[in-house]
């Protein structure tokens, strides 16, 4: 349940970019502090209680086996390789044997984007993420709207 004033975000169409699965979540940020790209992804991703990176960290790993960087590096988010970055916008990347997965944060005056984009390098990639996908859509807009209440 959202409080009055909390943003609400919304699953959205985007082109798949030639990725084998592609979502997007939008989340208005009118009336909301500035942020940069980077800063909301770490935002929503870093600045969350320690269990639940924890759990995020270990879904990563353990069920997509995607290899991760270090969490204290400046060119990594929570693990993920920094792979573009401008103001408005991110793009964080992780690989597995199985399946590379790309999160791409746009910010613009009135709504950022988080975009996920997944390619499958072998089949079992594809089985993988589609026990995943399921979590993903769960929890990107729970960890975004997270994020929006955390920054007002």
């Amino acid at each position: 349940m959202t409080s009055p004033g909390t943003p609400v975000v919304r699953r959205v169409r985007i082109p798949s970019d030639g990725a084998h699965f592609a979502s997007a979540f939008a989340l208005p940020v009118a009336g909301l502090p500035r942020r940069t790209a980077e800063e909301w992804a770490r935002s929503t991703f870093e600045d969350t209680p320690a269990l639940l990176r924890e759990l995020l960290r270990a879904g990563w790993t353990l069920v997509l086996g995607l290899r991760l960087g270090p969490r204290s590096s400046a060119r990594h988010v929570m693990g993920w390789r920094t792979v573009e970055s401008g103001r408005g916008r991110i793009a964080v990347e992780a690989r597995a044997p199985s399946l590379t997965a790309r999160n791409v944060v746009t910010v613009d005056g009135t709504r950022l984007v988080w975009a996920t984009y997944v390619d499958f390098e072998r089949g079992s990639g594809r089985a993988l993420w589609s026990l995943a996908a399921p979590v993903h859509h769960l929890v990107v807009p729970l960890l975004l709207g997270r994020a929006a209440r955390r920054a007002v």
